[in-house]
Parts: C-alpha cells; structure tokens; sequence
C-alpha cells in the first residue's frame, strides 16, 4: 500500500481516472461517428464529479448530462465551455438559472414545453433545450406517437432552439428483451422529420452493446464510465474504477457459542475467530449485506456475520491463518477479488445503488494522484 495507507486513516476510496478514460474512449469506439457524451450526475456516480468531469473532458467528451439545475451550475464552474444538459424536468422558476449559467433544459412533455414557449416570450428568445420522447420506458418524455405533430407545431424560432431530440432504454442490459427492437423502431418513427442539424440521442451505457443499429444516435453512456458492467450476461469489457479498502479494528477468537450482531441474525461456534472491520451503513455499505455478502482478506473471502452496523463490519477469519488476519491490516470491499457488481449482487441491488452510495467518510485517492487532488 501507498503512504497514504499508512496515515491512521480507517478506509481508502481510490478512483482510476485513467480508467474512466479509457472506458469513456471504449465507448466511444463502439459509438462510430456520432457524437457520445458522458452521464455525470450524482457527483459523478458519487466518485467526485470535478475529477471525473475533469478527466472525461481531457478524454474527448464535450457533452455531459446531468439530473438537476445544482448539478449543472456546478459543473459549468468546472468546465466553462462543455454542453451541459438537465435530465430532469426544470419547472417555470428554473429557466433562469438555466439561462445564467448556460444550460440546456430537458422538456419532457406539453406541460414543460408551455413552461419554455412562456419563458421565450417573456425574454424574447427560446432558451436553447432538449426534447424528450418517451419511446417505451413510460417514464418522462412526449408520447412518442404524438411527437410528431407536436415537433411540426414549432415556430422556426423554436426549432432553432432545440439543440437534442433523446429517448431513453428501458431494457438495454436485457439484449433478447424484446423493448429494446420495439423502443428503437418507435425512436426512429417519431424523429424521422427531426433535421439532421438537431443532435439525437438514444443509446445508453448498455444500448451501446445491443447491435449497431443502436449506435446511429449519439449515446448517453453512465455507469459503464465508472466500471460497471453493461453486458450483464458478458464478462465485464470495462476497466475497473473504484477499489475500496478498510481496514481491521480488531479480532477475537470466541470462548463459547454465540450470536453476532444486531438482531442476533448469525450464530458463531466457540473457537471461531472473527473480524471486524470499519465501515457499515453509514458508508454505503447496506444493512443487509449481512448474511450473503463477504470481503477479501489477503486473497482470501471472509464471510460476513449478522447485520451490517452503521460504522462497522463482522466478518469471519476462522479459516485464515492469525497472521493474516490483524488490527491494522486491510479488507478489500470493493476490488480485484469483488467489484461493484459482485457486491450489489449480495446486497441485491444493481452497482449504480452502490457507487452512488459510497460515503463521504472514506479517505478517497484519485489516481493518478496528482498534488491538486491529494491536498
């Protein structure tokens, strides 16, 4: 380990930005020439989102795609010159803060496309925006039969005003589902009078893996940025981003039979020894892990026992030798032996649930680590 391993600290977070990199050009590949951008919202998938912005950026990525108005005021500080569009519907009061600060709004039905038309009369011009179209997920978006006649209703002034035409996968990382044909066929349908000048998007992380008819569009990729896997019935084609290291408190080697943890949910056999180590809920690591999940002790998987606590972790050592297993030594949560998906797969959940919870807690390391990023 590192000399930042050595300071006391009780957990190590480290992000590979060369990793987010190369996956994002990996994307990019699959994507032929049409243009991808980069999910960012959350924090960057919670790993930071000024380093990750950053390091996308510098990879080639120009347009990055955010969840609310916050999030992308914060983002234009970071790169003043990106395209930077709000996912998420902005009611009346936050094209304003839209216009401010350069960003595109994402109108995702009648009702947000009235917001917009108000706001363009009452400031003279359209603030330039994203339509929505709901091709299947029934979730936002224009009903995408519809879509058509309410795209012929635009003024010219409007028209020139909308800068993407997207829809969204319900299905992508199901490849046989078949939504993903039928969601394609119903984009395609709705955006064939959408100029070829207006960006259209449709593809995310796992669209970017179903066949290449799926690749026309621009894409949206997220959770493939950070590691996670795309393909689900496919080993993993990205690069590993996160590692999650914590370390041992303390062990015991039990007198008698006992129970363990909240709840008594898990029983230990006297002369079993055990483990506990420091992170828990508090630090994104889900109370009911306990039970399926387990972390990585010099090579070797010690199962977790009982409940999950909110800072800390009982794991059992029994097998391993004494001298693998000491306070101050290290546990890997997330890493060669277990990614972020075989951990959500024992909390069951999805790897997004786990990046985005990961907590603050956690001494985080960018690599590669530069002196900005380890001030």
């Amino acid at each position: 380990m590192n000399e930042l391993m050595e300071t006391g600290e009780t957990s190590l977070l480290s992000i590979d930005l060369d990793a987010i990199q190369a996956n994002w050009r990996i994307l990019d590949a699959r994507n032929g020439a049409t243009e991808t951008g980069a999910v960012v919202k959350a924090d960057g998938y919670g790993l930071g989102l000024e380093p990750v912005a950053n390091a996308l950026w510098t990879a080639g990525a120009r347009r990055f795609y955010v969840a609310q108005s916050g999030e992308g005021e914060r983002l234009r500080r970071i790169l003043p010159d990106a395209t930077i569009v709000i996912l998420a519907p902005v009611l009346p009061q936050g094209f304003a803060r839209c216009r401010a600060t350069a960003l595109i709004p994402s109108l995702n039905g009648p009702e947000a496309l009235r917001f917009w038309k108000n706001d363009a009369k009452a400031n003279r011009s359209a603030l330039p925006a994203m339509l929505h179209i709901d091709s299947g997920m029934t979730r936002l978006g224009f009903d995408d039969a519809t879509f058509p006649s309410v795209f012929a209703e635009l003024s010219d002034a409007e028209c020139a005003a909308i800068t993407e035409v997207s829809s969204h996968l319900a299905c992508a990382d199901e490849p046989s589902h078949p939504l993903n044909l039928e969601q394609l066929n119903r984009f395609q349908a709705a955006t064939a009078s959408v100029p070829s000048s207006i960006h259209r998007s449709f593809a995310n992380s796992s669209g970017l893996f179903l066949s290449q008819a799926f690749s026309e569009f621009g894409a949206r990729p997220g959770m493939a940025l950070y590691g996670l896997n795309p393909t689900s019935v496919n080993p993993n084609p990205m690069r590993a981003v996160v590692n999650l290291q914590v370390r041992i408190l303390q062990t015991r080697v039990l007198e008698r039979d006992e129970r363990v943890g909240y709840g008594a949910t898990a029983s230990a056999e006297a002369g079993s020894r055990i483990a506990v180590i420091a992170a828990g809920y508090a630090d994104g690591l889900h109370r009911c892990i306990g039970g399926a999940g387990r972390v990585w002790i010099n090579g070797e998987a010690a199962p977790i026992l009982g409940r999950i606590s909110m800072d800390l972790i009982t794991v059992d050592v029994s097998h391993m030798l004494e001298s693998q297993v000491v306070p101050g030594g290290w546990a890997e949560v997330i890493g060669p032996h277990q990614s972020a998906d075989d951990l959500a797969a024992a909390t069951g959940t999805i790897g997004y649930e786990i990046l985005t919870s990961l907590g603050a807690r956690y001494q985080r390391q960018y690599m590669p680590l530069t002196p900005e990023m380890s001030a």
